[in-house]
């Protein structure tokens, strides 16, 4: 998977840290973050077939903070986040 900018980027995480790659990202005045990823052809095989992505976070042995995983942009005012359901996205086909 690759970080993508998008139009609603507003900051960039890491961005002057070397041992990171930089997160381009739409940082919400309530503090919700927002990033976007896009897959290749084989990961987008592997995820229609399986119906699975794994999330990994670094937490550094501090608590973990909510996520969620969204297919709609929320940072876009007219989009409403909606959560991933695998066996939806298998049913789109």
């Amino acid at each position: 998977m690759k970080v993508i900018d998008f139009k609603e980027c507003n900051t960039v995480y890491a961005e002057d840290q070397p041992e990171y790659l930089p997160l381009p990202a739409h940082k919400s005045d309530d503090g919700v973050v927002t990033s976007c990823w896009g897959l290749n052809i084989k990961e987008r095989l592997k995820v229609l077939f399986s119906g699975k992505i794994f999330l990994q976070v670094l937490t550094f042995n501090k608590p973990l903070q909510p996520l969620k995983m969204v297919t709609d942009n929320p940072a876009q005012k007219s989009a409403a986040p909606r959560c991933v359901n695998t066996a939806e996205l298998l049913e789109r086909g």
